[in-house]
């Protein structure tokens, strides 16, 4: 899907500005968790987290991060989305 397609679903089924739920599975590590909301901090160029939850899988191989961000636009989204598909550990993206 090409970034016009991505703005104008986005668009077309978000009300901007707002909250958008991301959602990064990744490796258990020590770090990922504080990775994934600091890449969200830095994207939206913000001095505080956005609110987060973590879920741990029972094996204890990966982690789920559920990160709410205020963004004021579907270009933020997508920007935010850019950067978490290179993170180390990524596993799975939503």
């Amino acid at each position: 899907m090409d970034q016009a397609h991505s703005l104008e679903l986005l668009t077309a089924t978000h009300t901007f500005p707002g909250k958008f739920v991301f959602k990064a599975i990744g490796l258990m590590d020590h770090d990922f968790t504080a990775r994934v909301v600091a890449l969200v901090r830095a994207e939206l160029r913000q001095a505080f987290d956005a609110p987060y939850q973590t879920r741990e899988t029972s094996s204890g191989r990966h982690i789920a991060v559920t990160i709410e961000p205020w963004v004021e636009s579907a270009d933020q989204v997508l920007a935010i989305y850019g950067k978490l598909k290179d993170e180390s550990g990524l596993v799975m993206l939503l």
